[in-house]
């Protein structure tokens, strides 16, 4: 399935074919690889896309998470970049290598058309048995395909006592509250 989309603002690096473009205005996107909720984002479908991209994080396998990005997306993950779907794959193997036993939440911060931001808290241990909790914030940009194409991390790692946990895995249907701040 195609659908045309207007061109209406400049883009930062061009991602849509023109190959079958009826005017200068307009384009034809294959939709048959679309992610939904498709932008622009509305607070229902914005918190949708949250939570699925919570629950993905969650399965903890790259192949799968990968697949929300665009082929050339481009992510900034604390100190590190990274850019498409081989690099992503790398990113979280090595990642979820190190941060063991790790789950998430994230909650919707604010959305506009094609943005996204979120806060979230993770908790893992490392291969000693210290346990973490890091508390993050993230600006995600989507295709109108709604695959991710870029994706900012700002995160700290606080260290807690396993007693201190309070994520002790998926969220239970229904569940949509926020973590706490502390």
């Amino acid at each position: 399935m195609c659908i045309q989309i207007p061109l209406l603002a400049p883009f930062g690096r061009l991602w849509l074919s023109m190959e079958n473009a009826h005017s200068p205005n307009e384009v034809d996107i294959d939709m048959s690889d679309s992610r939904p909720p498709l932008p622009p984002f509305d607070e229902a479908s914005a918190r949708q896309k949250v939570l699925s991209a919570e629950a993905a994080w969650n399965t903890r396998d790259p192949e799968r998470v990968a697949l929300a990005y665009t082929e050339d997306s481009e992510w900034r993950n604390r100190g590190e970049f990274v850019r498409g779907r081989d690099e992503i794959v790398a990113f979280l193997t090595r990642k979820w290598e190190r941060e063991l036993d790790y789950v998430l939440r994230k909650d919707l911060w604010a959305f506009t058309g094609d943005r996204i931001a979120v806060r979230f808290q993770y908790e893992w241990h490392d291969a000693s048995g210290a346990w973490f909790r890091s508390y993050g914030n993230e600006l995600w940009e989507f295709a109108p395909t709604g695959h991710m194409r870029r994706r900012e991390a700002s995160i700290n790692d606080v260290a807690i006592e396993e007693s201190e946990r309070r994520i002790f895995g998926p969220r239970e249907a229904g569940d949509t509250g926020s973590p706490p701040l502390r």
